[in-house]
């Protein structure tokens, strides 16, 4: 789950972490009021979980009340890469020195917190650490012994913060480990975090990503997701409790356990085509949950051929045949659909299918005959 710029820095704040004062607002009217309310100089600030805003004139700064209205209203239905700007971040200005860049993620292949923090900040982090591979100073992080201050202080070094501005960065870094591994966070990132001229350490901006599969340990920030900004697709298998994931190919894909299905995505792609999602259906599948996934595939317009790879061990392939012919008869499905049915009542679930099923549907006796089935279909619509 990302959250929006102002939802990362209430986040931040929450432990500590400096930031600038600011309200999120809505309409034009309430960002002059919220000016007036901050006082001085004001950032008004495109909110979307995209990069880019600047570039794209999502940031502008206003002197007056009045100014951030009109900034308000110009930004206020912006399209920033895709991304429709519903909502502002006003906040008070700030008088910058200079500006450094800190994360915290997971990585995967360590199987632990890796930190980076470089002086360059306020640029695309991938292309200093390109170019400049040096300034980028990284370290991992022991998960029984945490995050202490020594590692911040050889990370400031080693990046080339500023002396005046190290005990700052230091205190800054250690309440972000704070806020991560309390929040049970992917990423947390500040870009810039800055060094102003009266000599404080603020988070001017924020990107923050949770695990989705803690969010039900933290129902305050689980309350911050926001619908307009999920897939559609994901949002309704979200809603009815299917494990889906959407890709960007067109062979819908559908089978009971996460491991046969990606099986079933290598065994597509092996087959010359793209798959245009993951989705398990549950290892005890039934025929409401058959009627339920196939719903949320058949609501991506890109899928143009559906594979269901069904492997019987506690599911009973005439189970999943009598779901299908019930979602068929519901969803008046008309693109082609390619089943493979192996183990527990497969015989009977292949003869009910070739019975009564429509003729958009066909059998395939093993998976990769299915899945080579289904690329030609894909191709041929």
């Amino acid at each position: 789950m990302d959250l929006f710029e102002y939802q990362g820095k209430e986040l931040f704040a929450r432990f500590g972490i400096p930031v600038s004062a600011g309200e999120a607002v809505e309409t034009p009217e309430d960002a002059r009021a919220a000016a007036e309310r901050i006082g001085g100089q004001v950032v008004v600030k495109a909110q979307v979980q995209i990069g880019g805003r600047g570039k794209a004139g999502g940031i502008k700064l206003a002197g007056t009340p009045e100014e951030a209205e009109q900034h308000a209203r110009n930004i206020l239905g912006m399209d920033i890469r895709g991304h429709v700007v519903r909502r502002l971040w006003i906040e008070s200005a700030s008088d910058i020195a200079r500006e450094y860049y800190a994360s915290v993620t997971f990585d995967r292949g360590e199987k632990k917190p890796l930190f980076m923090l470089s002086a360059m900040g306020g640029m695309d982090i991938e292309a200093v650490a390109v170019d400049n591979p040096e300034a980028l100073a990284r370290l991992h992080v022991d998960p029984l012994t945490g995050f202490q201050a020594h590692h911040a202080r050889w990370l400031a070094y080693h990046a080339g913060i500023d002396t005046p501005a190290i005990k700052g960065v230091v205190d800054v870094l250690q309440k972000l480990y704070e806020a991560f591994i309390a929040t049970d966070a992917m990423l947390m990132e500040i870009n810039p975090l800055i060094w102003t001229t009266d000599e404080r350490v603020i988070a001017l901006d924020s990107k923050v990503t949770i695990d989705n599969n803690a969010l039900y340990r933290h129902p305050e920030i689980a309350a911050m997701r926001e619908a307009t900004t999920e897939d559609p697709q994901e949002r309704m298998a979200q809603e009815r409790g299917v494990t889906y994931v959407k890709l960007d190919g067109d062979v819908g894909i559908m089978g009971n356990g996460a491991g046969l299905v990606m099986s079933t995505l290598d065994v597509v792609a092996l087959a010359g085509g793209r798959p245009a999602n993951f989705l398990d259906a549950g290892g005890g599948s039934k025929a409401d949950e058959v009627v339920t996934g196939l719903e949320v595939l058949l609501s991506d317009p890109k899928v143009k051929v559906l594979l269901i790879n069904i492997f019987g061990g506690i599911t009973r392939c005439d189970e999943v045949a009598r779901g299908l012919l019930t979602a068929l008869d519901k969803l008046n499905v008309t693109i082609p659909i390619v089943v493979r049915l192996d183990g527990t009542n497969e015989e009977e679930g292949r003869r009910i299918i070739a019975e009564e099923a429509p003729s958009n549907v066909v059998v395939e006796a093993t998976m990769l005959s299915a899945a080579e089935r289904a690329v030609l279909l894909a191709k041929e619509a």
